[in-house]
Formats: C-alpha cells, sequence, structure tokens
C-alpha cells in the first residue's frame, strides 16, 4: 500500500492544502477493456523483437494527443492495433497479457476485471476459436488467483465480419458462461461503428441473452445519439460500450436510465480519438446528473496512454468531481458489473471505508504547525 508523509504547511493558510485520496486505493471495477489494448508498450516491444516485428513508432512512443483532434480518429487508431496485435502469437503471449493486464487493474485499486476478446484473431495461433476462448479463461482463473482480483471474460464479435460470425461466437460464449472467476459473463459488439448492419448481430445477442450473458455491445462514440437508440432497440443490451454522446440527446438519455442500461465511459479513448478535444469537452457530468450508471474504462491503454485510474483523475481534475462523487462512480462500476453479490457487497463496503477515511486535509487541518504524519 502507498504511504504519504504529510507536513503542516507553516505559512500557508489550511483551506489551500490540495491533497486527496488516492485513486489508486479506491475499490472499483474496470468493465472496459480490450484484450490487445491492455498492452503494456515493453511487453509489445518484447513481443515484436522476439517476432522480427516492425512497430510503428507511434506505438511506442504514443501520445495522440500530440496530433490535432481531427488527425486522430479512427483509422489511425485501428492500423496501430492491428499491428500490435500482429505480435501475439502464441498461448504464453496470450497468457502474459491477462497475467499483466490483471496485475495493472490491481495495482490501480481494480477488484473486478471484465475483459473483453475477439478470439477470431488470436485463434490460428492455438489451434481454433475454442483453444483460444479456453486459453484467456484459464489464464484469467489463473491472474485472479495470483493478483487478487477477480477476472471475467467477454467475448466480442466483430462489425466487420459476417453477423453469421457473430452467432458462431454467440454460441461459443454461451458454452462456457458462468458467474465465476474466469468464466465468460458478456457478449460484445465491438470495431468501427459506421461499419455493418446493427440490426443483423440481433440473432448473436439472443444467443447470448439465453444463456445468461451480460449484452455489452459498443456505440454512441463515432456516432451519435440515433445509432444508441438502434443498438438499444436492435440489441437489447444491460451496458453500451461508451454511449457517451447520449448526451447530445436528451430523450436518449433519458430511455438509457429509466431502462437501467450501464455507460461504460472511457474519456482517455473519447480524446484519443478526436470525438472531444480535450478532456474537459466528455459530458461526463451530464451523464452522472442525468442519473445514467457510469463506469469508467481506459479500453485501449497501449493506444491511448492512459490506465483506468487516469479516468479517474480527469474526471476528479478536468470535471471537479468531489471524492464522494468518484466514490459513487467506483460504486456505480461495481454495480454494473457481472461479479457476484458477495464480490460485489464486499468491493461497495471497501468504498464506502475509503471514503470514510480521513483524506489528507483532514489530517493536515489537525497536525499542530509543521507537524509531520504518515498514512496509507
Amino acid at each position: 500500500m502507498r504511504s504519504i508523509t504529510l507536513v503542516a504547511a507553516t505559512e500557508l493558510p489550511l483551506c489551500q492544502t490540495t491533497q486527496m485520496r488516492d485513486l489508486a486505493l479506491l475499490p472499483k471495477a474496470h468493465l472496459h477493456l480490450h484484450f490487445t489494448g491492455s498492452m503494456r508498450v515493453p511487453t509489445l516491444v518484447d513481443m515484436a523483437t522476439a517476432y522480427g516485428v516492425r512497430l510503428p513508432e507511434a506505438l511506442v512512443d504514443n501520445d495522440p494527443l500530440r496530433l490535432p483532434a481531427t488527425e486522430r480518429g479512427w483509422f489511425r487508431f485501428q492500423r496501430l492495433y492491428d499491428a500490435a496485435r500482429a505480435c501475439v502469437r502464441s498461448e504464453a503471449d496470450m497468457r502474459r497479457l491477462v497475467h499483466e493486464a490483471a496485475a495493472d487493474d490491481a495495482a490501480e485499486g481494480s477488484g473486478r476485471l471484465e475483459i473483453q476478446v475477439d478470439p477470431t484473431s488470436y485463434a490460428p495461433f492455438v489451434g481454433g476459436i475454442t483453444p483460444a476462448v479456453e486459453v484467456v479463461i484459464d489464464a484469467a482463473k489463473a491472474a485472479s488467483a495470483a493478483h487478487g482480483i477477480e477476472v471475467g471474460v467477454i467475448i466480442a464479435a466483430s462489425r466487420m465480419r459476417h453477423p453469421l460470425d457473430a452467432r458462431t461466437l454467440a454460441r461459443l460464449a454461451a458454452r462456457y458462461a458462468g458467474d465465476g472467476v474466469g468464466e465468460v459473463v458478456g457478449f460484445g459488439l465491438s470495431n468501427d461503428e459506421r461499419r455493418g448492419d446493427t440490426s443483423q448481430f440481433g440473432p448473436a445477442f439472443d444467443i447470448a441473452r439465453r444463456a445468461g450473458l451480460a449484452a455489452v455491445p459498443h456505440g454512441g462514440e463515432l456516432l451519435g445519439p440515433d445509432h444508441i437508440s438502434e443498438v438499444m432497440r436492435e440489441l437489447v443490451p444491460d451496458r453500451i460500450g461508451h454511449g457517451v454522446r447520449a448526451a447530445e440527446d436528451e430523450r436518449v438519455l433519458a430511455d438509457i436510465v429509466e431502462r437501467g442500461v450501464a455507460l461504460e465511459v472511457n474519456p482517455g479513448s473519447n480524446i484519443g480519438l478526436g470525438v472531444y478535444s480535450e478532456a474537459g469537452e466528455v459530458p461526463l457530468r451530464t451523464l452522472v446528473n442525468a442519473g445514467a450508471l457510469v463506469a469508467l474504462g481506459a479500453d485501449d491503454p497501449l493506444l491511448f496512454g492512459s490506465r483506468l485510474v487516469d479516468q479517474y483523475e480527469i474526471a476528479r481534475t478536468a470535471h471537479g468531481f468531489t471524492d464522494a462523487e468518484l466514490a459513487a462512480l467506483a460504486g456505480s462500476s461495481i454495480r454494473a458489473s457481472r461479479a457476484s453479490s458477495a464480490t460485489k457487497a464486499r468491493l461497495l463496503a471497501d468504498v464506502d471505508a475509503w471514503l470514510a477515511a480521513p483524506d489528507a486535509d483532514d489530517v493536515l487541518n489537525a497536525l499542530p504547525t509543521g507537524g509531520t504524519v504518515t498514512i496509507g
């Protein structure tokens, strides 16, 4: 656990202290993290070196904010993602990604991770899509035990492929459905929102829903409220990956709130893709104030250069969320997860404990002038 030594000011008024509770210690759930996109940069370099792959410079030293918002865009992102994915070529590589994702999340206070994977891309290296899913499931169970975090798996189809492929993946996901650690808990639909006919993917989600899986399609990031309404109508989601542009239409946002659909909001990726130019433009306040169940996520840290705790930092610094409001966001992520009732209760109690603990200002105000104390 981190420790912080605080020294009471001798000159500045106490009201000017700026220390706040450590967001990495805030218990939370991470519901929007892609398999390849979770990769650490050094891991990517290791794999690229092993396979003789020359990486685009932007993958090694990636900062999408160096570019104007109009130049960030989906196609740049997809090119880089494909380059990274081409470096994952073995069962060992796949296991490494899951373990490192779990370790990184645990270090940031996440008690529940639901990692999303399209096994189709990795199937050729492990003998098919079924072995690919089994590798991820087995790695998720091992990573959960090793790092003290529950890892669930979401199987995702791609809008870039035929809807019949989505049905195949849905049947595979259903075969491994469960609510235990390492089991498949949801079925998603990812990739470019502008591609494919949403209605054609409905049967795949019907298959997943009958198996008790959460429906967690992407929507409402590259496209606006009309697309969200289409996803709501055709795929009947439990959660929407992104959905941030519901803020542009009060009726769509009200429908989301009324139906209890959670939004997996990823400020870092919204900025990295140029949907918004800067953090303050992400309509996080609008969504929360409307009553939406919001779960912050990192999406693809490899591509966007920001991890889960950074999303909470954006909420704090760019949107003025107090520690109580940040705790409420963390609670929303836990409630929106597919964790067991017991796990949810434990994590929510830990959130309450985080908020009940004194923040640095409280400690400083209690100190005599020049006094010191170590907390954490």
